[in-house]
């Protein structure tokens, strides 16, 4: 029987090198990751290999650099759906993970039960995809690198670091962690916006009925009366005329214009100008300054706690960042820091931060607790962000409400003021 020769880790971090018998590579594998360790190279033993023939060379028992996409898009092949996947997965998927690999299984191991035990169709899907490449001699990192519709940098580098150090339960939970925060204030400006989009529709649909279908009965009996109307019902009629006659095309404009704004915004010019715009607005301004100081001070506390360098934690940082003027700024400023200037101080010449959230990231580079003083800014405007969220909804109801009670109330008024006038010229 074959020998291989292995290198691998243990459940607590330890690195081991020896051999281990086993019909094919693929079979090793599966016996190591049985026995909780984590393959980093398994090479068959020259000495085992059979004489007959052209021997062959170490590098032909190594896996081929460009398989590892071939081997996805069989995968993918194999599995219709796999496409589908997205980043709704992710989060999912490691809380399960964490659940097997803090009872003591290995990353391999508690993959492969996933892989036969989860029921949720995307999740049985994707940890069969992941399987199918552990089985094949991969990492955890390499294999989630193959799936980048699921699995960001950020994540795929936190792994592969957790990985590296033998730590990769407590990198899962810090990860989660750190995934469930962004995952809430997304929910919190969903919510945020639910009162106001609903506001907006019953308002459009108040006012849609009154022009299109109340206004022109009521017109009709009126101009049956006869007499003069008012300027107020006057220009009521014109609105309702316009609107049945050129409404249509109005409407159209409007979608083309929206559909042509929207796909503008999507090219990097349009997307600069627009969050260049955002920032300058009263309200939205400063909600999108306290998005990014969250998303860099989350994301930049979770990669250097787990052992990324400060280079590389800078750019990933960098890409979590979505307002574009502020992505351009932070870009700057970690050329800064790489020639050795501090962060505190290369943020503080872009102009684009708080003045009190360059105060304690200079405090934390002056002491050496940066990731506390991080951690300290994202708790600290992730309530902000609340109450900037509880501010912009009552704005924009309380708008929404006075608008809908004047336009009701200029209709009122305008038919109100039609059947008195229409009344005192019969008494005339």
């Amino acid at each position: 029987m074959p020998s291989f020769a292995y290198t691998a880790r243990d459940r607590s971090g330890q690195t081991v090198q020896a051999s281990v018998d086993a019909p094919s590579r693929k079979d090793a594998l599966r016996l190591l990751t049985a026995r909780g360790l984590s393959p980093q190279r398994v090479e068959e033993n020259s000495a085992a290999r059979p004489v007959a023939g052209k021997r062959k060379s170490p590098a032909a028992t190594r896996t081929p650099a460009g398989s590892f996409s071939a081997r996805l898009t069989a995968l993918n092949t194999k599995r219709p759906g796999a496409a589908a996947l997205s980043r709704r997965e992710r989060l999912p998927f490691l809380e399960a993970l964490v659940d097997l690999t803090s009872s003591g299984l290995s990353a391999g191991e508690a993959v492969r039960l996933l892989s036969t035990r989860i029921k949720e169709p995307r999740l049985h899907l994707l940890c069969g995809l992941l399987w199918d490449q552990l089985g094949e001699g991969t990492t955890l990192s390499q294999a989630m690198a193959s799936l980048p519709a699921v699995f960001d940098p950020s994540t795929i580098n936190l792994i592969q670091a957790g990985e590296a150090t033998g730590n990769l339960n407590d990198v899962l939970m810090r990860l989660i962690t750190h995934l469930n925060e962004q995952k809430e204030l997304q929910r919190q400006l969903l919510n945020a916006l639910a009162y106001p989009l609903f506001m907006m529709l019953v308002a459009g649909g108040v006012i849609l009925f009154f022009l299109f279908f109340l206004l022109p009965r009521l017109q009709a009996l009126l101009s049956s009366l006869g007499g003069e109307l008012p300027t107020s019902t006057k220009i009521l009629v014109g609105l309702s005329d316009f609107g049945l006659h050129y409404g249509l095309f109005v409407a159209i404009g409007l979608a083309f214009g929206g559909v042509a704004f929207w796909r503008w915004r999507h090219t990097e010019a349009g997307r600069l100008a627009t969050d260049a715009w955002l920032l300058k607005l009263p309200l939205l301004g400063p909600f999108a300054v306290s998005q990014t100081v969250v998303a860099f001070s989350q994301t930049l506390s979770v990669l250097l706690e787990n052992g990324i360098t400060t280079a590389e934690a800078l750019r990933m940082t960098e890409r979590q960042i979505g307002n574009r003027v502020h992505r351009a700024a932070f870009d700057e400023a970690t050329g800064r820091v790489l020639e050795g200037e501090a962060l505190s101080a290369s943020l503080l010449r872009t102009g684009c931060f708080p003045d009190l959230v360059l105060d304690q990231l200079a405090v934390g580079e002056n002491t050496g607790n940066l990731v506390p003083s991080l951690k300290k800014i994202s708790v600290g405007y992730q309530k902000a962000i609340s109450n900037q969220l509880n501010v912009f909804t009552r704005v924009i109801a309380t708008g929404l409400l006075l608008g809908v009670f004047i336009f009701v109330g200029f209709i009122a008024y305008a038919i109100i003021s039609a059947v008195f006038q229409l009344s005192s010229s019969f008494k005339m």
